[in-house]
């Protein structure tokens, strides 16, 4: 019998614009040329993002309520200038991003949105606290591999910066079982302009 398809994921993010996913792509591109890097799976363009709540599987009917709380939530909010300046690891497994710029303004609003989505009846998962990063890439399943060479070699990592005026709900597709290299596909369910 053939198991069932991955439930897709619901969850809410800050999203830099395309010129500056574009500059930080040129940036990290010297890591090709570190040892061992075929042991690194680097984040595609569409998820490479900040994560403000993750809302797991959800259920379709809430998701009319979740809308106007995420759009209060979001005109609550003024925007805020961000950038991406250096970079971290999570342990040997995940190399991050670090932001800069107005990072209370961003941590407000991932306390907003995440308790608009609580009120919604659709609480963000527990085991996805806010910890501000934009996922770089992740060591192939499998692979072991030292980041802390690829974090230092990205000591000087500059993109942006830009004004955040918008947050989206954004699904996550899980790829099928048993692909090799199948990655998720992101679909915006829904943006919201920052007011304030």
């Amino acid at each position: 019998m053939a198991s069932p398809a991955p439930r897709p994921r619901l969850f809410v993010a800050v999203v830099p614009p395309g010129a500056v996913l574009a500059e930080l792509r040129r940036a990290t591109a010297a890591l090709d040329a570190l040892p061992d890097a075929d042991r690194l799976r680097p984040t595609e363009a569409g998820g490479r993002h900040f994560t403000l709540a993750f809302l797991g599987p959800s259920d379709p009917g809430r998701l009319d309520g979740l809308a106007a709380r995420l759009a209060r939530a979001a005109h609550r909010t003024a925007p805020f200038p961000l950038a991406l300046r250096g970079a971290g690891r999570f342990g040997d497994r995940v190399l991050w991003a670090r932001p800069d710029g107005d990072l209370d303004a961003l941590a407000r609003l991932a306390g907003r949105v995440r308790a608009a989505a609580t009120r919604a009846g659709l609480p963000p998962d527990a085991e996805h606290a806010f910890r501000p990063h934009l996922t770089l890439a992740r060591v192939r399943p499998g692979q072991r591999l030292r980041l802390a060479p690829y974090a230092e070699a990205l000591a000087e990592l500059a993109a942006g910066p830009w004004h955040v005026d918008e947050v989206r709900l954004i699904r996550s597709v899980p790829p099928p079982g048993g692909v090799p290299g199948a990655r998720p596909t992101y679909e915006t369910e829904g943006r919201w302009p920052l007011g304030g």
